[in-house]
């Protein structure tokens, strides 16, 4: 007798199987969550190096694509399709080691012409210090003596905390000096091994990039071979969206950074700010995170500017306020554009969200992936609201109160008086009270 195998109760063991699964999955996660985290972080560590190559390869391949498209353009002066197997690996050969020498190239320019500045500022930094803190105490001295009152608030403040500050000093601080230098050499070999990392990767984005349209094939197919053709297509065009979202939102975003670093520069030199390059750097670098990244830059900026002069110090802080309305309102909306779809309140909420989770990778990276989500649930919630015949504008349902099953009317939303009955209701009934007391008043 042949067995017959029973769709039905397939699917039950599958779903069951499933439940099981995701039920061990969360009790190791609530009880055993330590060593869940351990063992992620492990193969995090090991991984690093091929997800540098991927994340080095992701970044490369615009500049890959642009030099290979004026090759053929100007160089063969034919199309990839109408040229042999041979010709398309050497374009390809040529095209990578040419974007090797751009990044490289950019690397070389960045440390010859800026590095040695941020060391000489740096340096500077250090021997000054003492000038400099001695600047700032003449300077509150003088403001200080202006003010008496302020002057005795302070006092009084020094003379509370003073003691316990020196406590914290001796019993905390002092005591833990062997454990923060520790911590300083497991950071210094912690970047040691993330360059070694990044070279590795270097070499692994060479072959991401350079089988990048067979290794993109592979994927599709796979995606074909476990989907249905409809499911499929849907998923890779949300693969593109995710591609078209997060690619322009890095790119621009680095290119805007660049754009303010630069125009930091020329501002804080014209001004005759201290040290320009330095912190036109921290300017550029820290407007990368967006929303709370200009407040990260200008802060330290504007402390170490203070210590030398309070007067330049107050120069900047106008400059760099002008710069960011600047940035805000004009270069960023022109370079991005709507490239992320998010209001405010979840541009806040993301950076905080995956800030914490990833810190500071997560404030670059948490709006365009948070934006993606974002987008993803949005058209499967409008794909669900056409098949029932519903709009998807979100104006149509501010003022909602439920939806008639049948004609799929809107009903508006009445809100309630203190007696809890509807207002319209409400209002009715006052007016036929009033009638009906007229009518009283008539036939008396």
């Amino acid at each position: 007798m042949k067995f017959r195998w029973d769709k039905k109760y397939l699917y039950w063991g599958i779903t069951a199987l499933l439940v099981i699964g995701a039920s061990i999955c969360l009790f190791f996660l609530m009880f055993r969550g330590a060593n869940f985290k351990d063992g992620v972080s492990k193969i995090i560590a090991i991984s690093m190096p091929i997800i540098d190559g991927l994340i080095l390869a992701y970044l490369l391949t615009p500049v890959l694509n642009f030099i290979e498209h004026k090759a053929l353009k100007y160089i063969f002066k034919k199309k990839r399709g109408d040229m042999t197997e041979k010709q398309r690996k050497m374009l390809r050969m040529s095209a990578i080691t040419l974007t090797l020498l751009f990044v490289v190239f950019i690397i070389y320019a960045f440390c010859s012409m800026v590095l040695p500045q941020l060391f000489k500022s740096i340096q500077s930094i250090v021997f000054q210090f003492p000038v400099y803190v001695n600047n700032l105490t003449v300077w509150l001295e003088k403001v200080l003596a202006d003010n008496p009152d302020v002057e005795t608030f302070i006092n009084d403040l020094i003379s509370t905390y003073t003691p316990e500050l020196k406590n914290w000093m001796n019993e905390t601080l002092l005591p833990q000096m062997n454990a923060v230098l520790k911590v300083v050499s497991n950071y210094a070999f912690s970047l040691l091994k993330a360059m070694w990392n990044l070279i590795i990767g270097l070499i692994i984005s060479v072959y991401i990039m350079g089988s990048k349209e067979k290794f993109f094939g592979q994927a599709k197919k796979t995606v074909y071979a476990a989907m249905d053709i409809k499911r499929a297509n849907a998923f890779i065009e949300d693969i593109r969206f995710v591609h078209r979202t997060f690619g322009g939102f890095i790119s621009g975003k680095l290119l805007d950074s660049l754009i303010i670093g630069i125009l930091c520069f020329a501002g804080t030199s014209i001004m005759g700010t201290p040290y320009p390059v330095l912190i036109s750097v921290i300017i550029g670098v820290t407007n990368i995170v967006p929303f709370f990244g200009p407040y990260l830059g200008a802060i330290p900026s504007a402390v170490l500017i203070l210590m030398i002069d309070p007067m330049q110090c107050l120069y900047f802080l106008i400059f760099i306020l002008i710069l960011q309305q600047f940035d805000g309102n004009i270069l960023g909306p022109k370079i991005l554009g709507d490239s992320t779809g998010l209001s405010s309140f979840w541009v806040i909420f993301s950076i905080t969200l995956f800030g914490g989770i990833m810190g500071v990778p997560g404030m670059v990276i948490g709006v365009p992936t948070f934006a993606v989500i974002y987008a993803l649930c949005r058209r499967r919630i409008n794909r669900n609201l056409k098949k029932k015949n519903l709009p998807t504008e979100t104006d149509e349902y501010k003022n909602l109160g439920s939806i008639k099953e049948g004609s799929r009317e809107f009903v508006p939303y009445q809100p309630e008086n203190v007696d809890g009955k509807p207002a319209e209701k409400a209002g009715s009934a006052s007016e036929s009270s009033v009638k009906g007391t007229d009518d009283d008043r008539e036939d008396k």
